[in-house]
């Protein structure tokens, strides 16, 4: 079978004020990306059958200098897998829901399915910032042939906040260079030299990746022919990893996103200030069910950096209100959102890393 990559968009390195500790950037690097815990991830399939006209993309013909219109939409054979396997990322007991949504507007993750483009996907958080009508994931190649299927559960770990296993620090991969750049510029893939470097040879830095210890058979991790890798010397002759969640992926995703808690966290009530007892990375959840309609403010409070992010409850599941991030800043996040009487709103907060000596605290006022 010949081998397909996927293929992820160069990333910036986030920027934070100079003097921050070690300790600190390292806690913000590694989890800027992921989500809150109990976050409900709305996914959208731009279908084959009810594609629109603007639901395409212009890319070239390799090799011909022409260029064609590919739609975006999936037949329901492609989109069946990738529902499997949100299934199987979901029954692993993890805090974050997946739940399909036919309108797009309410979609976190939008997925298209268009030949050509490679399969990729956005890092965890990045997909917000995407416009609403463009795609957060793609796949580029037929899901249903022998093989494919652990494309979609790649690509969902992406989705998940999960990077490219092969450029961890850790994996102590040396390269034939110009081996791997020969290979990536032919097909299927038909890379440029640039792209290689990105998605294969770059070293990640070691707050990034998903572990302190490589895993060759993680389904971040891409197969790789023989001669490729000079070491270590046992890969010479290549690397297959299984295309399955190794006990790896599980045991890092399930740290980020732990079994939901308690059926009814913690009320927080407004004008009263809720202590933030968190470690590094642990999570605090309250609800709000606010007695008038106005706009309230929703803050933290010490020298800590935090997520915080408000969820309105609607038909039985949180969605997406608002939601702030002011890691590495000297200011604390404060949201401004319009509660409605009689409606139930949950506040999520993540704890990076805490750097004075005083207590962190949420209030809403």
């Amino acid at each position: 079978m010949t081998t397909r990559y996927c293929s992820l968009a160069q990333q910036s390195a986030p920027e934070f004020a100079p003097g921050l500790t070690a300790e600190r950037r390292g806690a913000l690097i590694g989890g800027s990306r992921m989500w809150v815990n109990g976050t409900v991830l709305h996914y959208y399939f731009f279908d084959a059958d009810n594609a629109a006209a603007t639901d395409t993309s212009v890319i070239p013909v390799p090799g011909t200098g022409e260029m064609r219109r590919v739609p975006w939409g999936g037949a329901k054979e492609q989109q069946d897998v990738v529902r499997e396997c949100f299934r199987e990322w979901q029954g692993l007991g993890i805090g974050v829901d997946f739940a399909e949504v036919g309108d797009r507007s309410e979609a976190e993750l939008r997925i298209g399915f268009q030949p050509g483009d490679g399969s990729w996907s956005t890092i965890g958080r990045d997909a917000l910032t995407v416009g609403l009508s463009d795609r957060t994931m793609n796949f580029g190649w037929d899901l249903t042939a022998p093989g494919r299927r652990g494309t979609a559960l790649h690509e969902i770990g992406h989705a998940l906040g999960l990077l490219h296993e092969h450029q961890s620090p850790f994996a102590g991969i040396h390269w034939d260079d110009e081996a791997v750049y020969a290979e990536l510029a032919g097909p299927p893939n038909f890379w440029s030299r640039d792209r290689t470097r990105v998605n294969i040879l770059r070293k990640l830095g070691p707050d990034e990746v998903n572990g302190s210890v490589w895993d060759p058979q993680s389904v971040m991790e891409f197969p790789f022919a023989s001669g490729l890798i000079l070491e270590p010397e046992e890969y010479r002759a290549g690397l297959h990893p299984h295309g399955s969640l190794s006990p790896s992926d599980k045991e890092f995703v399930l740290r980020w996103y732990p079994p939901a808690g308690p059926p009814r966290p913690a009320e927080l009530v407004p004008f009263r200030s809720a202590p933030l007892r968190l470690g590094p990375g642990e999570q605090a959840d309250f609800t709000v069910e606010p007695t008038q309609t106005r706009e309230y403010a929703v803050g933290a409070f010490g020298d800590s950096d935090t997520v915080v992010v408000v969820f309105e409850e609607r038909d039985g599941e949180p969605r997406f209100l608002a939601g702030q991030d002011d890691g590495g800043t000297p200011h604390n996040a404060t949201l401004k959102v319009r509660l409605v009487k009689g409606r139930r709103y949950f506040v999520r907060v993540r704890l990076y890393s805490t750097w004075g000596s005083g207590d962190t605290a949420l209030m809403c006022w």
